[in-house]
């Protein structure tokens, strides 16, 4: 047995659901870049599997829907019934939400998802459409009680005053999301933070965290503040059921398995340190850009991802 492979990958509990998932959760975006192959992708995901690690992360556009299929591919021969699966939708609309639904079940060839989120929740009338009487929470609703879906959260990384209005928004339609996925990381704590703002909020509600961007694709080590492995560890620190990361090659898998398998909770004094570390450069959020531009807004470059607004609300606006 391998050095890599002597610990076993710790566990937590999503939220509420009962599900035990992996600490560590295998990124989707990465398996569809133009440097991977279907054959290295397809190797990473078993590869992840084999060590134990059950979360995959998905959306329904990434890589115009390439990482799905190669997704799909690598969930085949048994390995399906090893993972919980997770993909996201863009659709705002019923129309558009169950429309792009289908498209990720036949891409993943699936009969279910585990986790469906609606993703980029990044302005604030993206609740108000979702939650709407026509809007993409009933879709994901019909398709839950179809057994199309069994859980239903969302994701963001713009601004956490935006997580808590959907939180608001949900709760005044008597819904609350199994999960909800935003960026934890070192810098984050720093400046418009998700971990000061939101994660004590989906504490309270028993919401399962699911932590993102814990080094912002790079960004954040080049910043020259910390190492690949203590961004993992601050974000693994935070009560979040899954840190997911993004994992592009064998070397960044192994990577990732030694995050989760050396993991120990930070001290107050460890965790101070890497915050004194990185709180200069984290200050105006320059190595956030997903919360300071549009650089990681995919829907703000393609808004026909969410459908049109509710007729009705369109009739209720007077002609030019």
């Amino acid at each position: 047995m391998s050095k890599k492979d002597s610990f076993e990958i710790p566990y937590r509990v999503l939220g509420s659901t009962g599900e035990k998932v992996s600490l560590i959760g295998v990124g989707g975006w990465h398996l569809g870049l133009k440097h991977v192959s279907e054959k290295l992708a397809i190797r990473i995901v078993r590869s992840a599997i084999d060590r134990g690690v059950n979360f995959m992360d998905n959306s329904w556009d990434y890589n115009d829907g390439l990482s799905e299929k190669r997704m799909g591919k690598a969930l085949r021969d048994g390995y399906r019934e090893k993972v919980f699966l997770m993909t996201k939708i863009d659709g705002r609309s019923k129309k558009e939400a169950t429309k792009q639904l289908d498209e990720s079940l036949k891409r993943l060839k699936v009969d279910h998802i585990d986790l469906i989120q609606h993703h980029e929740v990044i302005r604030f009338d993206d609740p108000h459409r979702i939650f709407d009487p026509e809007g993409a929470n009933a879709a994901m609703i019909k398709a839950q009680k179809a057994g199309k879906v069994r859980y239903i959260g969302f994701t963001g990384h713009k601004d956490p005053d935006i997580h808590l209005h959907m939180l608001a928004v949900a709760k005044e339609h008597g819904f609350t999301p199994a999960t909800a996925q935003m960026p934890l990381n070192v810098m984050d704590a720093h400046y418009r933070s998700f971990e000061r703002l939101v994660v004590p909020e989906l504490v309270r509600q028993k919401i399962g965290i699911l932590g993102m961007k814990s080094m912002a694709n790079g960004i954040i080590l080049k910043s020259k503040t910390v190492t690949p492995i203590e961004c993992l560890h601050y974000a693994m620190n935070l009560p979040t059921s899954v840190v997911i990361t993004g994992i592009d090659s064998m070397k960044i898998l192994d990577q990732a398995c030694e995050a989760a398998q050396t993991f120990r909770p930070l001290t107050e004094e460890q965790r101070q340190a890497l915050l004194k570390k990185t709180a200069q450069a984290a200050s105006k959020g320059e190595f956030e850009l997903f919360k300071t531009t549009s650089i990681f807004d995919s829907t703000a470059t393609n808004p026909h991802w969410l459908g049109k607004e509710p007729e009705r609300l369109q009739k209720m606006v007077p002609m030019a």
